[in-house]
């Protein structure tokens, strides 16, 4: 799939056959995004769920390994806000959710490898569209004008076949690398404000699973 590279605007075209199908990105300015649902834990107490743990602005940043610098100026243009909390006066912290530090952490990668932000902001206003789902199993590929959302191994295949200069960003991995950083540091019980010290986020897959079951 095709997110952004060619400048243009409109739906989401057909996927085609052999190989990550377009989806044509243009600018895309700040969006307000509504907050996500909190996913509430087994009645009188228990561990928390991952729907239920924020995260302060300085350890996103610890975990998605950026400055607070950019986390601010991100929140403010909208590139990246907190889903739990948005600052809002005086002695009102941000609060992020874990998928909101995934998304920070990929913002990152991106930036490092020299993708443009308005093609980065394109990529986040098509993972909030399609509300975040099913990141972990996710790649994403960059030639550094283009980004691709590819879903299977044959995509991801048939973009290096191409002889273009591709990387990939696999979710799944930054997916684990922060839930690692998170579980050293402290995250917080959205509705008292308990500070939750070194607490692993819950696996969001396993408690699907387990309420599916």
């Amino acid at each position: 799939m095709r997110i952004t590279g060619d400048g243009t605007t409109g739906g989401i075209p057909a996927r085609s056959e052999g190989g990550p199908y377009p989806l044509h990105g243009g600018a895309v300015g700040p969006a307000r995004r509504q907050p996500e649902a909190v996913q509430r834990g087994p009645e009188g107490g228990g561990e928390p769920t991952a729907g239920e743990i924020g995260y302060r602005g300085p350890t996103a940043c610890a975990a998605a390994g950026i400055t607070y610098r950019q986390l601010d100026y991100w929140a403010r243009t909208g590139l990246v806000e907190p889903s739990v909390r948005a600052a809002g006066g005086s002695g009102t912290q941000r609060l992020y959710s874990f998928r909101d530090v995934v998304v920070l952490k990929i913002v990152k990668r991106f930036l490092d490898t020299g993708v443009a932000l308005q093609n980065i902001r394109t990529t986040v206003q098509h993972l909030r569209d399609r509300g975040f789902r099913d990141l972990e199993r996710m790649t994403l590929m960059s030639d550094g004008a283009t980004v691709y959302e590819c879903t299977s191994p044959d995509e991801v295949v048939g973009l290096l076949q191409g002889g273009q200069g591709i990387f990939g960003i696999a979710v799944g991995v930054v997916w684990r690398d922060v839930e690692k950083a998170l579980s050293q540091l402290h995250g917080e019980r959205v509705e008292t404000g308990e500070t939750l010290v070194g607490h692993n986020p819950a696996d969001e897959l396993a408690a699907r699973r387990n309420r599916a079951g």
